[in-house]
């Protein structure tokens, strides 16, 4: 650290890595001749009025505390950046930096930095070291609306619930607080966050199955055993009465090669238990959604028909299942719910 400044600044460049305001220079010290004579030289101006203390391209960590600090002292990371910041989805820290400001202050957009100001400020906030952080469930809210695609939104919500990163309750609770505000959208990703899937595919899987007439309740992801107690792999979606797992099928779900051709091996211990296997891909569950439908139904009738169940017993892993997949209906109206962003 630089030796130049007071013991003072110094601990404060420290704990905001290496990135200070230009206020905080001058309150410690450092007159404006100073400033001027090392900024291009010795130290980067990196957004207006933040200063990092090197000539180097700041790193993430620099970028965030630049950001929250360009954003003022009553500022918190949101929205994707904290998504990101809190291991939700495939979300990395990308540009813009998304930062929140309770009202007045205002909203605006500086280089890499889109300040938004809200009316919702009873989260409770989540502290990195110096950056203050949106907590988990209304960041996964605010990533999901502001997702490019529907389906970006869905798998935001579906791997926060999944990840017990946010619970139910409160991403429905940050659903209803926006109001109208990207309603549709986050209403069905939570309908989908609600069926206990670990992935997008197997949730749009559990959505088209809910849809038949034929099929009985289901079960997402329960824990099977065999009649000896020998934990068996885990099915995406199970149809218990005649004992009958629906796997979904995806490379891009899995870490790596090694990963998928586990995942597709693994099959067959299930198969040893005599348990019926229907596989499907999540190509074919959007491209062909009435034949994996059919394909489902048809495996069920013929397992049925055979009145032969393995001997397999099923737990539901989800509280919120309770022994059966129930899809939620109508999400409530957010008309009664505090409006704002």
């Amino acid at each position: 650290m630089d030796r130049t400044l007071s013991p003072l600044l110094r601990d404060v460049a420290q704990h905001q890595h290496g990135v200070l305001t230009r206020r905080q220079l001058l309150d410690g010290g450092v007159t404006p001749a100073q400033l001027r004579t090392r900024l291009g030289r010795e130290w980067r101006l990196v957004l207006r009025g933040v200063v990092l203390l090197s000539n180097g391209a700041p790193n993430e960590q620099q970028r965030l505390m630049a950001a929250q600090l360009f954003a003022g002292p009553r500022s918190w990371l949101a929205g994707p950046t904290a998504a990101a910041l809190h291991g939700i989805g495939d979300l990395t820290v990308t540009n813009p930096v998304h930062v929140l400001v309770p009202v007045p202050l205002r909203s605006r957009t500086h280089a890499w930095v889109v300040v938004r100001n809200t009316t919702l400020l009873d989260e409770p906030l989540h502290r990195r070291g110096p950056l203050r952080l949106s907590c988990p469930a209304r960041a996964a809210v605010d990533a999901a609306a502001a997702a490019p695609s529907d389906e970006l939104a869905r798998a935001v919500l579906v791997s926060a619930a999944r990840s017990r990163t946010a619970r139910m309750g409160d991403l429905l609770h940050w659903v209803l607080a926006r109001g109208q505000v990207g309603s549709h959208r986050l209403h069905a990703g939570l309908s989908l966050a609600a069926t206990g899937a670990w992935s997008l595919p197997e949730a749009e899987l559990l959505a088209l199955l809910s849809t038949s007439s034929v099929l009985p309740p289901l079960l997402a992801n329960p824990e099977l055993r065999d009649g000896g107690g020998r934990r068996l792999t885990t099915p995406d979606v199970w149809v218990d009465d005649v004992a009958m797992a629906v796997m979904v099928h995806s490379r891009k779900w899995h870490a790596g090669e090694r990963e998928w051709e586990s995942t597709v091996e693994h099959d067959t211990d299930l198969q040893a238990a005599r348990v019926v296997v229907v596989g499907v891909t999540p190509h074919s569950i959007r491209a062909r959604p009435r034949w994996v439908l059919e394909r489902v139904e048809t495996a069920y009738l013929r397992a049925r028909s055979a009145g032969v169940r393995a001997d397999v017993v099923a737990t539901p892993r989800d509280p919120w299942q309770n022994g059966r997949l129930l899809l939620p209906g109508p999400v409530p109206s957010a008309d009664r719910a505090r409006t704002g962003s």
